[in-house]
């Protein structure tokens, strides 16, 4: 549908590339304003830049996700540039592999600040905004298939994406009365930049994935973009998986 988020603003973290640039590409294409977040100041510049070459409107906002008032200048830079803010995608994550015996407490407490804390206050900050502004907006979790099943060395990382599914749940309570819908999506193996740079991920992935391949970056932002655009305005608290069927089977990669 195009022009679906005219007179929306999106702010994305963690957008630089794979699935958080096509997520912020694809609403700057369809009419939103796009606030685009990443740590790496110079990928975000260029990321923004992309999407602005191609006639899209997307501003970069560099930066640490993870900190508190850092998410609350993003908010407040959105409002500066585009006015308002109506859509919030928290994709911004860490994946720490690690065995659980030998686990360090600091890799811990990394994952949990960006992937939980960093989550959870930019979601609030942008729904004290939009309460702000009226109220009417959506906010979505990044969350991960590691999220349903066990992944080998993933302990950490998949207690923090259950725990993102169990935040959409619960902020249904708090947030439905100012109209705005909490989701989560959790990505099974997706073709990215960073995954592709093992080169045996594709074929691997391809063989264990009922569908025959793993998933690509528009797969995951087009389930994306269903739950922030106005035909999904009565889903909310909810996951989708978007894994080509592996949570169904999980079969080992190892």
């Amino acid at each position: 549908m195009e022009n679906q988020f005219i007179n929306q603003t999106a702010i994305i973290t963690g957008a630089g590339q794979g699935i958080g640039f096509e997520i912020a590409r694809q609403i700057a294409m369809q009419g939103g304003a796009v606030l685009l977040n990443d740590i790496d100041a110079a990928m975000a510049t260029r990321a923004a830049a992309v999407i602005s070459a191609m006639g899209g409107k997307c501003h970069p906002f560099p930066g640490d996700a993870s900190d508190v008032d850092f998410i609350q200048q993003m908010v407040d830079e959105a409002v500066r540039k585009f006015g308002f803010v109506t859509i919030v995608i928290a994709n911004a994550g860490i994946t720490s592999y690690g065995e659980f015996l030998d686990f360090k407490p600091e890799n811990l407490k990394s994952v949990i600040d960006l992937n939980l804390f960093g989550s959870f206050f930019l979601a609030q900050k942008a729904a004290i905004q939009i309460k702000k502004q009226g109220g009417a907006g959506s906010i979505l979790l990044m969350s991960s298939v590691t999220g349903h099943q066990a992944h080998k060395n993933l302990a950490a990382y998949g207690m923090t994406k259950a725990a993102l599914e169990m935040l959409a749940k619960s902020l249904v309570l708090e947030l439905s009365p100012l109209n705005i819908t909490v989701n989560a999506v959790a990505p099974g193996a997706t073709a990215t930049e960073r995954t592709l740079e093992d080169q045996d991920y594709e074929k691997t992935w391809s063989r264990i994935t009922p569908m025959g391949r793993p998933g690509t970056v528009e797969d995951v932002a087009n389930a994306v973009l269903f739950l922030v655009s106005p035909r999904s305005r009565h889903i909310t608290g909810q996951t989708i998986i978007v894994d080509g069927g592996w949570a169904a089977t999980s079969p080992s990669p190892y």
